[in-house]
Order: C-alpha cells, then structure tokens, then sequence
C-alpha cells in the first residue's frame, strides 16, 4: 500500500528583521500592496491548498498581523505561533504543531517568491527518499577564506548557496531539535545532520531570494511589479 502523503510547513518569521528598515520587521512590510509573508503563505497554498501552514512570528505581533489579515482580506488557512530567542528555538516551536507522520518543510517567511515547482521538487524527494532535502545554487562570485597570513581562493565548483524550503520526515526533524541550542545551527539541515540525518541536495532556484535589506525590498517590490503587467 502506497502511503499517504501528508505535507505541511513551518514559515519562520520570528525574528525582528531591523536591517530592511522601516518601522515593522520585514516580514510586515509591504511588497505590491501586500505584506511579504502573505506572499509566501500563498505560494504553499498554491502548491497544494490542503498542505498544512505554521506560521512562526515575534510575540507581540499576532495583532498586527490578524489586522493585516482582515485589511487585506487574506484568508489562506494558517496557524500562528510564537517566534523564540533565535530562529533554531521559532523553529522549535513551529514544530510542536506538526505531527510525527507529516513531510515537514522549514521555510524563511522572507522567500517570498519560492514557486510551486520547488516547493514540489523539495517535498516529493524528501518524500520518496525518506531524507532530509535542501535546495541550493551554484556560487558564481569568486570567493576567498581567511587564513592566518591573509586569505586563498576557494574552488567555487565546489561551493553551494543554501535556500528553503528544507524539507525532512517530521519525526526524524522533530527528534533532531531536541537537543540545546548550538551557535553552529546555522540551518536546519545543520541540525538534521548533528543528529545523524542523511541530508540530499537537490536544484534551488536564483529566484527563490532572500529578503534582508531594504535594497532587496525594492527589488522584489520590481520583480512583482513587472510579473502583475
């Protein structure tokens, strides 16, 4: 018997996001009219609108955010947690929402223009292969590491840029983030991994960018500009 495949996300949005500028985190701010996680809860809807959607964001904000909601007559399903210290513990409590049988997604709420196809590409792999999956790039700048007399080039080929969603069986990745928090838990497959995960790499996307400054702000505010002519 085939199983059932059962998919949601945790959207990670539980910090301040300062470096965007302005008077709210990023998250909140607007891009084409809407607030940036709206853009990113409706690219999982649009994936499968039964997925389930955790969406992890500061304490003190759930008001702002049920406003934002009812201003913009925003209504895809989605339950609203509390963000931690740091994002490994948003994450932790993202994932006291989701069940130990689901195809778990972690998502960075400040991706908002992750397209379906990814989305699919990231959760079928982990799906049918058991494993923890990121999505990554190629590194096309020329990249050098610090050493102790100066710095050497690194062999680029050999470098990957780390996207999300990271999608893992949510019992393993649930497990996995029982331990104390580490400086070195820079991602969740990072996390995955210490625990003793198998972690795959599959495509990202160039896309699929990382909001973080307000520069980034202006370029998405463009990109959705020009895919809504």
């Amino acid at each position: 018997m085939i199983p059932e495949r059962r998919y949601s996300v945790v959207v990670v949005a539980g910090g301040q996001g300062l470096r965007a500028g302005g008077s709210l985190p990023k998250q909140f701010q607007r891009i084409a009219g809407e607030p940036m996680l709206m853009h990113t809860l409706r690219a999982f809807y649009a994936y499968d609108y039964r997925m389930r959607i955790v969406l992890v964001i500061p304490e003190g904000y759930c008001s702002l955010w049920k406003a934002l909601c009812d201003e913009c007559r925003f209504t895809v399903p989605h339950t609203v947690v509390h963000g931690g210290e740091m994002r490994f513990h948003s994450v932790q409590n993202g994932l006291r929402e989701i069940s130990d049988e689901e195809t778990v997604g972690i998502h960075d709420g400040a991706r908002p223009f992750v397209t379906p196809t990814l989305i699919g590409r990231c959760f079928d792999t982990s799906f049918e292969l058991g494993v923890g999956i990121i999505p990554v790039v190629d590194e096309v700048n020329t990249v050098r590491v610090l050493t102790e007399t100066g710095s050497r080039m690194v062999d680029r080929s050999r470098l990957k840029i780390v996207q999300t969603p990271q999608v893992f069986p949510a019992e393993a990745l649930k497990r996995a983030y029982e331990v104390e928090y580490d400086p070195t838990f820079t991602d969740d497959a990072s996390v995955a991994e210490r625990s003793g995960m198998t972690v795959r790499l599959v495509e990202g996307e160039e896309t699929n960018m990382k909001i973080t400054t307000s520069f980034d702000l202006a370029v998405a505010e463009h990109r959705l500009a020009a895919m809504q002519k």
